[in-house]
């Protein structure tokens, strides 16, 4: 799916437990007591943030992936959450505290508190609220197992759209698992097709049982309203995330150092190299090694295996089956602490770190579609190319001038059509690299040296 139609509208969704299906459609109370259960655990969210005025018309895709351009303002956002606990503590989503300096909780009954940021986690889009002040009585929503979600099954989705009160919506689970979206760095969404519009972010995704099983993130659109596809953050990949910021104040994730290539229509990935002093390297993981599977995850792409990575804790120990010279093997790998330059040390040692689209030039890519060449302006005749999101500080990309809104069209006179190709053909290039851009309407090389 192409990265234009995400229109980062960050909003949220929800869902219900198939085994009750059947009693939803002999009792047409259910929806509505499951409704009334959790209400009163949802949240509306409002924070005032200064922000740039935005030469995009408001688009949310090119705001997200370009940044608001222009002079400084006030502006106030709005949001949802969901109380996790009887002390005061509010789980939701990072976009939507990013960059607040002054955060209110409106809860269900009426009352409005003032709230201090726990903790943030911008990779995978979560943040922890702690309201202050007398808390009062408040009611904690149930977890639930979102493992267990199955496709066809009800959800809700609760949360405050466009401001104008609590809603509730009611869906299906539409498809789990969902990744490589470009929405953040650490994708394993549901998707479901319960109405969710801006305001629902952070709210809940509810089975029927009353259980919450995602936290309401985003939606994919052509046109920046609700078509039929919104995305949660799973609970199971949420809460291990809520815990460690309460308790850490940050999110402490297992590291394997390694750097990967994807196998096209085969299972696995393809280790590249392997960090020096890594767990990977620690294990006897070594370069040529097809990996398989991690813990009980498979691993048949770069985000099977971050994912596979991140849901174990730091110091656990987990199986990984390989491949090497045709013969299965497993090996005991103990993880450790994910370090903050994790990209550079793969970049350093020769590969691509499974997190970056293309970390050798320190930039983040999204694909060239109608949406894009619209915003952009780009002819018809450049027929190809990858649209440039983020450029990394201190990188390549940044160190030749890339910039975000650039448009890499070739790599040494060879078309570029997708984020894979400009991997794949900056691997093979030996030495400078040439780069033809379009940029501001007119096209230029770059060229690199690697």
């Amino acid at each position: 799916m192409s990265a234009a139609v995400v229109a980062a509208l960050l909003v949220g969704l929800s869902s219900p437990s198939a085994q009750a299906a059947p009693a939803v459609l002999s009792d047409p109370n259910v929806i509505a007591d499951v409704a009334e259960k959790v209400t009163p655990s949802v949240v509306s969210v409002y924070t005032t943030t200064k922000v740039a005025e935005s030469t995009f018309d408001g688009d949310p895709f090119f705001e997200d992936f370009f940044g608001r351009r222009g002079r400084e303002r006030s502006g106030q956002s709005l949001g949802s959450g969901v109380v996790v606990s009887a002390k005061g503590y509010v789980l939701t989503n990072n976009h939507v505290v990013a960059n607040g300096t002054d955060i209110k909780v409106a809860l269900n009954d009426g009352r409005e508190l003032p709230a201090t940021v726990v903790g943030t986690d911008p990779k995978a889009d979560v943040a922890v609220l702690k309201l202050k002040g007398n808390v009062g009585k408040l009611k904690a929503i149930e977890f639930g197992d979102s493992g267990k979600l199955r496709l066809g099954e009800i959800v809700l989705a609760i949360g405050n759209p466009f401001g104008v009160g609590q809603t509730v919506t009611m869906g299906i689970i539409s498809a789990k698992g969902r990744q490589n979206l470009g929405i953040v760095d650490i994708e394993d969404f549901i998707q479901t097709d319960a109405a969710i519009n801006p305001g629902n972010s952070g709210g809940a995704l509810v089975n029927l049982k009353g259980q919450l099983v995602g936290i309401n993130t985003a939606i994919l659109s052509r046109t920046g309203g609700y078509q039929g596809i919104g995305l949660a953050i799973p609970t199971n990949m949420a809460r291990p995330i809520m815990d460690s910021l309460i308790s850490k104040g940050k999110v402490v994730r297992g590291w394997l150092g390694v750097s990967i290539a994807e196998r096209e229509n085969e299972h696995g990935v393809k280790v590249q190299t392997v960090v020096s002093g890594s767990p990977a390297a620690r294990a006897g993981i070594k370069p040529g090694d097809v990996l398989l599977r991690v813990g009980e995850r498979q691993t048949d792409d770069i985000g099977h295996l971050r994912n596979a990575v991140a849901a174990y804790e730091v110091g656990r120990t987990v199986k990984v089956e390989l491949v090497r010279g045709g013969k299965h093997q497993t090996l005991d790998v103990v993880l450790s602490e994910q370090p903050e330059n994790a990209e550079r040390l793969a970049e350093s040692s020769g590969g691509l770190s499974p997190g970056g689209s293309q970390v050798k030039l320190g930039i983040r890519v999204a694909p060239l579609d109608k949406g894009v060449r619209q915003k952009l302006q780009v002819p018809r005749d450049i027929a190809n190319g990858v649209v440039v999101t983020d450029v990394s500080r201190g990188g390549a990309g940044e160190q030749i001038g890339l910039q975000p809104g650039d448009i890499i069209v070739q790599i040494n006179r060879t078309a570029i059509k997708s984020a894979k190709q400009l991997d794949e053909e900056y691997k093979k290039a030996k030495g400078k690299l040439a780069l033809l851009l379009f940029r501001d309407g007119a096209t230029v090389y770059v060229v690199v040296s690697k």
